[in-house]
């Protein structure tokens, strides 16, 4: 029962999955995190082979093409994101934890291929904290913001099709009890 996992953690977007994952990142050097391979350009401080995998969209075409990525998907109809399968495997092999961060499409493509994966479903406290976290980022028009709201209503509906249920009203309790779900021992704070 102790071999490797990979345990895969996606939820509605805003939901806080990127902060939980920074989480772990920072307190729980156990646990590796599996680097997403992206066709949008970098943000201010993120470094490439740490925050993402910045590749061209020509490269990913080619990774998707030769069967390289475990999963992908196109994010709000404009940049791709997608998984490696090397980076899982090498990861696996080496006898690593595994946390994925990625979307529910992702998700729903890395079941397929493999199921015996543990599906973790990170979800909002409550319809009304998600709609103050989407609206309150500040950073989309309100087409834009209707558009998340609608899509946010769609992927809550999607959590049965998980394992497991964690919700994110604390980042480091959601986080902790994340990591007891890996099979890994939480901190006591």
């Amino acid at each position: 029962m102790n071999q490797p996992r990979l345990t895969v953690l996606a939820g509605p977007t805003a939901v806080g999955k990127g902060t939980v994952s920074t989480y772990i990142r920072d307190n729980y050097p156990e646990v590796e995190l599996s680097v997403s391979a992206t066709t949008r350009p970098p943000r201010p401080g993120e470094t490439d082979g740490v925050h993402y995998h910045f590749v061209s969209p020509e490269e990913f075409d080619d990774l998707v093409a030769t069967g390289q990525m475990l999963e992908w998907a196109v994010v709000h109809g404009r940049n791709r994101y997608g998984t490696l399968r090397r980076t899982v495997k090498a990861a696996m092999d080496a006898g690593k934890t595994v946390l994925l961060e990625i979307d529910l499409q992702g998700a729903r493509q890395v079941k397929e291929s493999m199921p015996d994966a543990n599906f973790v479903f990170l979800a909002p406290p409550s319809w009304e904290e998600m709609v103050r976290r989407l609206i309150g980022r500040g950073t989309e028009t309100p087409e834009e913001q209707q558009q998340r709201l609608a899509t946010a209503k769609l992927e809550l509906a999607a959590e049965p099709e998980f394992d497991h249920t964690v919700v994110n009203d604390d980042v480091q309790r959601a986080a902790d009890e994340l990591v007891s779900l890996m099979g890994l021992t939480a901190h006591s704070h």
